[in-house]
């Protein structure tokens, strides 16, 4: 596998080249551009393959995501097309996957194992590393739903629930919503789980986050 290398010395190289990133429909999507932009800049030398889910679009647009990645972004639905076997393509592609942002939806889904999109059948196959990235209504991190969600996943090897952080709510002007990890904090517990190194995350139970 091929070493990505960093024009920031003080980031250091990755062991993956080809990143799969799927973003859901959480506000916290509008800020993708940003993150995209960042990591093109940062790792020139790194393939990335972006996936929306269709209420991502909400968010942000394809046109904006491909004219930063140089990539054309894919919808996450199933092709009219039965022949068309995405989920398989992508887990053939990708040597990383992340998830940001994900809602708890999407969270409940993967963890059920319902497999009722391409990237959710693509997770589920992949033996790969899989950073889960949540971004979440106020009380959605302490929800006892949550915790057994992230729990599951947890269990699976290869997968990771990284924790959110507080944020300002922008339903309630409250600082009590709870935003994804930073971009770049998610891309290193990647990379530690690319490399089998043991992770920096917070408490796995997200309970014990409760504020």
């Amino acid at each position: 596998m091929m070493t990505v290398t960093s024009t920031d010395p003080s980031w250091p190289p990755l062991s993956f080249s080809r990143l799969l990133v799927i973003a859901t429909g959480s506000v916290s999507a509008a800020y993708l551009p940003a993150d995209l932009s960042w990591l093109r800049t940062t790792y020139p030398d790194l393939s990335v393959t972006v996936i929306l889910t269709p209420s991502a679009r909400q968010f942000v647009t394809p046109t904006a995501l491909s004219l930063i990645t140089g990539q054309e972004i894919h919808i996450d639905q199933w092709d009219d097309d039965a022949t068309t076997a995405v989920h398989v393509a992508w887990n053939k592609w990708a040597q990383a996957i992340l998830v940001y942002p994900s809602t708890l939806h999407y969270l409940a889904r993967l963890a059920l194992g319902l497999a009722d999109s391409p990237s959710l059948l693509t997770i589920h196959c992949a033996n790969v590393p899989v950073i889960v990235a949540p971004a979440l209504p106020p009380g959605g991190w302490q929800s006892t739903v949550t915790a057994t969600h992230v729990a599951a996943i947890n269990e699976r090897p290869h997968c990771q629930v990284i924790p959110p952080v507080p944020v300002r709510s922008w339903t309630t002007g409250d600082n009590e919503g709870w935003g994804c990890a930073p971009f770049a904090a998610a891309l290193g517990q990647l990379e530690l789980s690319s490399r089998g190194l043991p992770s920096t995350a917070a408490p796995t139970d997200a309970r014990e986050n409760d504020q």
